[in-house]
């Protein structure tokens, strides 16, 4: 087995393991894991969501894309009977010609029923969008959390937790099997829950539990902060952000974590590639033949010096025109994705 000796390859094996192990305070939950997700200011490793079982099911009549924040404006207010739009949403706080493009938008997707009534375009539901997600947990992966790389992650950590978007804020790092783990010895907040990771057998140990983060309450989004130092006397520069807006930041990215999943990256990678192939090591890990071992995200790119498209003849396998291994592994990750989608198989 390729230790996974990369933050990318960390990352994949976390994802991994919170899909697999992650255990709920309440056992009527259906866990949801994704990566590389957040708001235009903080982006996280993992993320892990915790859903009601049958609301998660009930969100696939939505379909698999996510839904972006005009959309849900419309299908979160959409009536049970029919009723002109603008009557019976509430003022978006934008030109209505937006509310306009996201009802023709849900229409073509199949999610929303409408209607003209003369010069009047009338809306109807399809279906109820009911609150899916119970908690959303972030996770920072650091295999290699030493002083400079804890002192890099501390003003993230103390951002989230000033912030509280998220219901619990934890720092994986790679298992030591040390007495006290060194992650326990840096400066981080105690708000954040420490967790180490066997990234090869997959065993972890919590050596820190977090708290649990004030998500219904304003949260404060920290702007700037002093340089530090003896001589430092500046202010730190921050803005209040009131709970009805964080409940929205909340519910896109547990849409956006819904559509993509932690198995999207072969999107950002060449499964095109004549050297790129998908090995089981009890998930399916990225391969590159032509360096021998598992490669990153930014390593697997069109300015990697190794890639070499597949053949012609690789792509016209199969009938119809189905293309060639690079097509089958985004189909094996996708069918992967939905699997873990209830409503979706």
């Amino acid at each position: 087995m390729a230790r996974s000796d990369s933050e990318f390859l960390f990352e994949l094996r976390c994802c991994r393991w919170a899909e697999r192990t992650w255990q709920p305070d309440h056992p009527e939950t259906t866990v949801l894991v994704a990566r590389q997700l957040g708001t235009k200011r903080r982006r996280w490793d993992t993320i892990v969501l915790e859903c009601d079982p049958a609301a998660l099911r009930h969100r696939a009549n939505f379909g698999p894309d996510r839904l972006g924040s005009d959309l849900l404006h419309v299908l979160r207010n959409a009536p049970e009977e029919w009723a002109y739009y603008r009557d019976c949403l509430p003022d978006p706080g934008y030109p209505w010609r937006y509310v306009r493009e996201s009802i023709h938008e849900a229409d073509d997707r199949g999610i929303l029923e409408t209607r003209r009534y003369g010069n009047r375009i009338e809306i109807r539901r399809k279906w109820p969008y009911r609150d899916w997600v119970n908690r959303i947990v972030a996770v920072e992966n650091k295999p290699d959390l030493d002083a400079s790389a804890a002192r890099d992650l501390r003003p993230q950590l103390e951002y989230d937790v000033a912030m509280a978007l998220a219901d619990e804020v934890w720092v994986a790092t790679r298992r030591t099997g040390e007495r006290i783990e060194p992650a326990l010895l840096e400066r981080l907040p105690v708000e954040a829950g420490i967790l180490t990771l066997d990234p090869d057998t997959l065993e972890s140990e919590v050596a820190w539990y977090p708290r649990s983060l004030a998500v219904t309450e304003a949260g404060t989004r920290i702007l700037e902060r002093p340089a530090g130092g003896s001589h430092d006397a500046s202010p730190a520069e921050f803005e209040y952000v009131d709970a009805a807006e964080k409940a929205r930041k909340r519910l896109e990215i547990a849409e956006r974590a819904y559509e993509r999943g932690w198995r999207s990256f072969v999107d950002t990678m060449r499964p095109d590639c004549r050297h790129f192939e998908l090995r089981s090591e009890g998930q399916f890990m990225p391969w590159c033949g032509a360096k021998g071992r598992c490669q990153t995200a930014s390593e697997c790119s069109s300015r990697c010096p190794d890639v070499e498209p597949e053949p012609p003849a690789w792509r016209t396998r199969g009938w119809p025109i189905e293309g060639g291994p690079g097509k089958r592994v985004t189909q094996l990750l996708e069918e992967r994705r939905r699997r873990q989608r209830p409503g979706l198989e």
